[in-house]
């Protein structure tokens, strides 16, 4: 049905190859650490209670385990497009070409998100100097960032990265402190908060799976590793490299973080709405607790926006090389850097950004929402992809697997029962059920643009379309 997987070395992919090992290793550990965990887990809470610990663990464990997918794969044939290259030589041009769209589509409406809540916090500090002026510059400043180097992107993460992480390092030794009476004018906390209160799971197990759907998108952002492994100056080691150690490390900061937070205040007080973060540190003595965490939560904010456009920009740069996108994104500077891709996605940025300033409850809601569910419809095809392409991989090119998914395939098969799971569960919860419709409807458009070109051959032939950096690479 597929063709073989082709023995000879991997080609070099026409993008520099700008990153460094701690360039990846950050921002697999500093991509997912955002906004979302330090304002977005008081819902969790708030409806899970302390049990938030074991739905952080639940999702937790089911990103990890698409991640050691996502990393198999990616260490065996590194490309820009990672995922979508995979779904397409896995399943077909119709898994690359919607796995790809709809990525670059979650990127660049999430962007516009992430650049509004940034320019509301710096619109804070400085009154006088308007938000959506704010958007602007972070916008320009990021696009400028990418046209050049793509090392200046990696710096820019890992110092992005490092402060986020350095933020979570700093807040668990304060919390454990704060937990056993070592700081000053605190005793030592005990178990109250974590079993009072109406129990460990004072909304029982229903809880838990409410938690499990406010926390699990929290997870998303690991992805961008893997396409960022193409431009490292050793793809396969390096993606493995960065997997393997990302992987456990949120998971400690993330399980850790919420075990500080529900052990030290009443699960009771947690707001939707606001940072439990802040709470924490207001509770122990920390001043200006509101503020340092504004800081954190700001650099996070610029963070996903700066990972979010490089990450559009060589989702759709490589849609291009398969022909599945207009050929004029091809192009590629002096330096490596695919400058039109780029512009393509921070064009389509700002038109998110202008929706959101100006129709944030009705024409931008309803983008947001066509979004809500598509990671996991895109952790799905990692998955499936994976379950077809680990035996081609290991009966023809098994030097490749330098990165193996654990208890293959029943823990893939168990990810996607998971998967499933959660997507039923949405369905029937009144919160996310608005989302789970909205992003399938648009998955269903771009599944029949899919087909629809398929029916009529458009991009060429198979082998005309992979001749190439990218299509040698499995």
């Amino acid at each position: 049905m597929h063709d073989p997987l082709p023995e000879e070395a991997l080609p070099e992919e026409p993008l520099a190859h700008g990153l460094k090992q701690r360039h990846l290793t950050m921002l697999g550990l500093g991509g997912v650490i955002g906004a979302g965990l330090f304002v977005g887990s008081g819902a969790g809470i708030s409806v899970a209670g302390p049990g938030i610990i074991v739905s952080y663990l639940l999702a937790g464990a089911l990103a990890m385990l698409v991640m050691r997918m996502l990393g198999e794969m990616s260490a065996a044939m590194p490309a820009s497009g990672s995922f979508s290259v995979h779904a397409e030589r896995a399943l077909g041009r119709w898994a690359g070409f919607s796995v790809g769209w709809l990525y670059w589509f979650l990127l660049v409406v999430v962007l516009a998100v992430e650049a509004t809540g940034a320019a509301k916090i710096a619109n804070g500090w400085v009154p006088g100097f308007p938000q959506w002026a704010w958007v602007l510059v972070f916008m320009v400043f990021f696009t400028v960032s990418n046209l050049a180097a793509v090392k200046n992107f990696g710096e820019f993460e890992f110092w992005f990265a490092a402060l986020k992480v350095g933020a979570i390092v700093l807040f668990l030794v304060l919390g454990t402190l704060a937990i056993v009476g070592w700081l000053p004018d605190t005793d030592p906390v005990g178990l109250a908060n974590l079993t009072g209160q109406g129990g460990f799971l004072p909304n029982g197990w229903g809880g838990v799976v409410s938690g499990v759907l406010a926390v699990v998108f929290a997870f998303g952002g690991l992805e961008v590793v893997t396409i960022a492994a193409a431009e490292s100056d050793d793809p396969a080691r390096s993606v493995a490299r960065a997997v393997r150690s990302a992987v456990w490390r949120i998971l400690f900061f993330y399980v850790g973080s919420m075990l500080v937070i529900v052990t030290l205040l009443p699960w009771r007080s947690a707001k939707p709405d606001e940072s439990p973060y802040v709470a924490v540190l207001d509770s122990i003595g920390v001043g200006s607790a509101g503020q340092i965490m504004n800081v954190v939560v700001f650099v996070a904010l610029l963070s996903a926006l700066n990972a979010n456009l490089y990450g559009s920009s060589r989702m759709i740069f490589s849609l291009a090389e398969r022909g599945e996108a207009p050929q004029a994104l091809l192009a590629v500077s002096g330096g490596g850097v695919p400058r039109r891709a780029v512009f393509a996605s921070v064009a389509f940025g700002f038109v998110s950004v202008l929706l959101n300033l100006l129709w944030p409850t009705s024409v931008f809601l309803y983008m947001l929402n066509a979004v809500g569910a598509v990671l996991l419809f895109v952790w799905v095809l990692i998955a499936v992809s994976q379950l077809r392409l680990r035996r081609r991989i290991e009966r023809e090119v098994p030097e490749r697997l330098v990165l193996r998914m654990w208890a293959f395939p029943y823990l893939t098969w168990a990810a996607l029962a998971a998967m499933a799971a959660v997507l039923v569960l949405m369905l029937f919860d009144d919160g996310a059920r608005p989302q789970l419709l909205w992003s399938g409807g648009a998955t269903a458009v771009v599944l029949a643009v899919a087909f629809w070109r398929e029916r009529r051959g458009g991009g060429g032939s198979g082998a005309d379309r992979e001749a190439g950096a990218v299509s040698s690479t499995v």
